[in-house]
């Protein structure tokens, strides 16, 4: 796949996948998800992922809370008491953030970063945070749009906003 800013989009990539992965393991994941990768786009420089957010009155900074809550309520309905410190202790423990090598993803997370990309190269615009927004809010199921919708955010118009800030840029 051939990017119009090769260079910027391998260093918007790299941020966004290590941050991706650096989330992750903060949550006690070993791989990470697309929540994550949107959690990492909204720590983009080109702030485009937070101004989407902000379109729509929602307060960015407010998305973690909603993934862990998410998160807690899906493990009480089967049970299962939330202990996201051991989480985090184990996944680092078994998983310690890598020096080198491909960084594996969820699915749904390989599927989002490729609608994203594909549709940087479609726009001619280098891949942005509001690239990666409007990928994951197109997601119909999983704790990305789970998340999504405990803050009040209608997935849709979060990736309208999100292509309104590309049109922008």
């Amino acid at each position: 796949m051939r990017l119009p800013r090769p260079m910027q989009d391998v260093k918007t990539m790299n941020a966004l996948l290590n941050g991706a992965e650096k989330h992750a393991l903060e949550a006690g994941e070993t791989v990470p998800g697309p929540e994550h990768l949107l959690l990492s786009a909204l720590a983009l420089p080109d702030g485009s992922a937070r101004r989407a957010f902000e379109r729509l009155g929602a307060a960015p900074d407010a998305l973690r809370a909603a993934i862990d809550r998410v998160h807690a309520e899906a493990l009480s309905m089967i049970g299962v008491r939330s202990a996201h410190e051991e989480r985090v202790d184990e996944a680092i423990r078994a998983n310690p953030p890598r020096a080198r090598g491909v960084m594996k993803t969820t699915a749904t997370a390989q599927e989002a970063f490729q609608a994203a990309t594909k549709q940087a190269k479609a726009d001619k615009s280098a891949l942005m945070g509001a690239h990666i927004v409007a990928a994951v809010a197109g997601l119909k199921e999983g704790t990305a749009p789970r998340a999504l919708r405990a803050m009040g955010i209608d997935p849709a118009a979060l990736a309208l906003a999100a292509r309104q800030e590309i049109r922008n840029a």
